[in-house]
């Protein structure tokens, strides 16, 4: 069955439940029906009077021991008088039949009447009913009982054309339902064919742009709709991943094209005997230590940003220590700047190491846009950490692309720096549950503002605020 086509199976299973239907319907029509006729023939039966010269002669043969009526006009039914010793006497015309425990029971008297089938002796059926004899020839009788019969072939041959006529109309009916199915299963599946075909169309071409027509709100247009999602989804990440390895590219290209043309003048030097000047020299060894300095932390953006999506493992950590280790990194890295800062103790739930590279990641931005002898202000209450330089500032065209990826301000574009930072701080933020902005600070400068959530729990000896 598994072998088969879907439509194959779908087809058959709806013949066969139809024919279950159709067979439950039939055979409930023909046991009522059945029913039916039978009752009509024990009302006839009931309602059926024996001519009394008959049942006179039929007696008086009884009571003379002979088993066959004499010269009498024939009943229109089967008749025979049973005794209470189990004997009978057919009347004459009549085909006898069996006699049965009932029919000497009425006869007893210690039943009143009864109705059933029996065999006739020569091998038919009839239906008889069996009531006691009240009056004979010399009045009251006892001990005798007549039995009224009538062939079931009147019964059975109306069955027989029934069962039939059901048979042709069943299988038909099976038949149609088949075809009916068949046809179904075809016409709706045909959007599952569509949908299969796109999925061997991209297989083969790798084409992501292919989308199928929703009609309706069933579940195939649901479907549909899903794949369409999915495929705009592996699209748009196929696009996000040849972007970030262009991007990555061209970031790279700069610093080693920088290193391999310093790396040449100092193999120059080495080779044809000519000694570079002392500065020059260490103004050469100072470019290529920045430049592998750069490439480094470039690479370990890539890092960092190529992590999978998967939700990190977050634990309680002190916000305030994250902030005061990066300010030490920030304060090393900016020696001509003053930083302020008042951290007010805060637990958030998030990663430490990722939660401070975010940090200096803000702190780096500060310092790298910072006039020379400027001031940084930190300030850390209550979950939210505020990071204020007075600088240019972002024009405010430029702030809503501020966290995309390599994306540089044009007047940061000579300045160090791969353009993934805050990046990697929108991301860092977002899975700690927290959001991070930054606004034109007045009147000058940026203002950075990151809110984390406070942890549930803390250390006992030094509770969060607020």
């Amino acid at each position: 069955m598994r072998k088969l086509p879907l439509r194959s199976r779908l087809a058959l299973l709806t013949a066969a439940a139809v024919a279950v239907a159709v067979a439950a319907v039939a055979f409930a029509a023909w046991f009522i029906t059945r029913d039916q006729l039978v009752r009509q023939l024990d009302s006839t039966l009931r309602s059926t009077r024996v001519d009394t010269r008959y049942l006179n002669a039929t007696i008086a043969t009884c009571a003379s021991t002979a088993q066959t009526g004499g010269n009498v006009p024939p009943s229109a039914v089967g008749v025979q008088v049973v005794k209470a010793d189990g004997t009978r006497c057919v009347g004459a015309g009549s085909t006898p039949f069996a006699v049965r425990a009932q029919d000497v029971e009425v006869a007893a008297g210690t039943l009143g009447s009864t109705v059933h089938n029996a065999r006739t002796d020569s091998g038919g059926s009839v239906r008889v009913y069996t009531e006691p004899l009240t009056a004979g020839p010399n009045g009251a009788l006892t001990g005798f009982a007549v039995s009224i019969s009538h062939p079931l072939s009147e019964v059975d041959k109306p069955l027989t054309t029934l069962a039939w006529v059901l048979f042709i109309v069943a299988g038909i009916g099976v038949l149609g339902a088949a075809s009916a199915g068949l046809w179904i299963a075809r016409t709706g599946l045909r959007p599952v064919d569509r949908l299969t075909q796109t999925v061997e169309h991209i297989a083969r071409t790798e084409d992501l742009n292919v989308r199928l027509p929703v009609e309706g709100e069933d579940e195939i247009a649901r479907l549909g709709q899903s794949f369409n999602a999915m495929t705009s989804a592996l699209a748009s990440s196929r696009d996000r991943q040849r972007q970030l390895i262009a991007d990555a590219g061209h970031e790279l290209r700069t610093p080693l094209t920088s290193l391999r043309t310093n790396i040449e003048l100092l193999e120059r030097s080495e080779a044809t005997g000519r000694a570079i000047p002392p500065e020059d020299r260490r103004a050469l060894l100072a470019s290529v230590k920045a430049q592998m300095t750069e490439l480094a932390a470039l690479i370990g953006d890539l890092q960092e940003l190529n992590r999978p999506d998967t939700a990190p493992v977050l634990t309680v950590v002190p916000l305030h220590e994250i902030a005061g280790t990066a300010l030490e990194r920030a304060r090393l890295r900016g020696p001509g700047l003053t930083i302020t800062a008042e951290l007010s103790p805060w637990y958030v739930r998030g990663e430490a190491p990722a939660l401070e590279r975010a940090i200096v990641n803000l702190l780096d931005n500060a310092v790298k846009f910072s006039p020379p002898g400027g001031t940084i202000e930190v300030v850390l209450r209550h979950g939210r950490l505020t990071v204020r330089d007075h600088g240019p500032g972002i024009p405010p065209e430029e702030l809503p692309h501020v966290f995309e990826r390599f994306w540089r301000s044009p007047s940061a574009r000579s300045l160090p720096g791969s353009g993934l930072g805050l990046s990697i701080v929108a991301r860092t933020v977002h899975q700690s549950g927290g959001t991070i902005t930054l606004t034109r600070a007045d009147p000058t400068g940026t203002l950075a503002t990151l809110h984390l959530p406070g942890a549930p729990t803390a250390p006992p000896d030094t509770p969060p605020e607020g």
